[in-house]
């Protein structure tokens, strides 16, 4: 491991295990190895457990090798920005070189090993969701447009995909519905964020929507795309994935997703920042739970259908 003062990093002590598994991204793992087992167990062609969860464990691995290529290539804003100077690399525990080489190898073994265990079409989509996001998105979009979260989103919207994939082998109109679902919820959900976080942004001269166009813009696109987040989520109760179990969850929570759009669009710019960060965080906090019970409610209906309890 090089000197992390050499590179212009704190001088830490040697990684452990924890550090090099945080390069992996843990919770942005988690919510890939969810929505890919909802999208695998939501398909109507029953998987064999092995090969489900060797699936999963794979799309997973693939997951935390985006998560390292991204931290290796995003080293030098990650050090400006609050929210991440304390992450492995910035932090001087990880070298930098490590973090590619892990990234590397680990995108390779779960590419691979995704196409014996599964598919090659599922393991194409794999392949191409690491090159999205590590390229198309980190090294590319991130620094050079305000619609970088926008178009980016698309890399977290395939896991249900390509656990679809992994069970039938083949495409169809229901995992876009919930690729959908993630692509469209990914912008109100980062620029809440962003909004609460702009000096960050600020600092390290990524161009977020708060940065390039103002905190208002922000906040009238948060809501326009709530809107039309709600049209799908709900749309979509109606469809072979969902049920009446789907249509109460997304009925309540896209209500207060709204309403929370809403209060967010209302804000007064005059107001004092501690209100109106107040209001963003809680919108921000209620959107990690709004993905997760969307999901958890596709989930329910196809676990309870072979019953008589899901579904139409």
């Amino acid at each position: 491991m090089t000197d992390a003062s050499l590179n212009g990093r704190p001088d830490e002590a040697e990684a452990s295990f924890g550090d090099y598994f945080a390069l992996l991204k843990p919770r942005v793992m988690s919510l890939v190895v969810f929505t890919a087992l909802v999208g695998l167990l939501a398909a109507p062609i029953a998987v064999h457990p092995m090969i489900a969860f060797a699936s999963i464990l794979f799309i997973a691995i693939g997951a935390g090798a985006s998560g390292a290529l991204n931290m290796w290539w995003d080293a030098d804003i990650d050090l400006v920005m609050r929210r991440t100077r304390k992450r492995p690399i910035p932090s001087g525990k990880v070298d930098p070189q490590d973090a590619l080489q892990i990234g590397l190898a680990l995108s390779g073994f779960s590419v691979v090993m995704l196409a014996l265990a599964a598919n090659l079409l599922a393991a194409f989509l794999l392949a191409f969701t690491i090159f999205f996001y590590a390229v198309i998105y980190s090294m590319w979009l991130k620094r050079s447009t305000p619609q970088n979260i926008v178009i980016g989103g698309a890399a977290g919207a395939f896991p249900p995909v390509i656990g679809w994939v992994v069970a039938t082998g083949s495409m169809s109109i229901e995992p876009w519905l919930m690729f959908a679902l993630i692509f469209i919820w990914t912008p109100p959900h980062f620029w809440a964020l962003a909004l609460f976080m702009r000096s960050d942004y600020d600092d390290a001269g990524v161009p977020m929507l708060t940065v390039t166009h103002g905190r208002r813009t922000t906040r009238n696109n948060i809501l326009g795309y709530t809107i039309l987040l709600a049209i799908l989520a709900i749309g979509t109760a109606f469809t072979s994935i969902g049920g009446p179990i789907y249509l109460v969850a997304a009925v309540i929570l896209n209500a207060l997703f709204l309403k929370g759009a809403f209060q967010i669009w209302r804000r007064d710019e005059a107001m004092s920042e501690a209100d109106n960060f107040a209001v963003e965080k809680s919108f921000f906090k209620l959107s990690l739970l709004f993905l997760f019970l969307h999901f958890g409610a596709i989930l329910a209906e196809a676990v309870l259908a072979p019953f008589g309890l899901g579904g139409w």
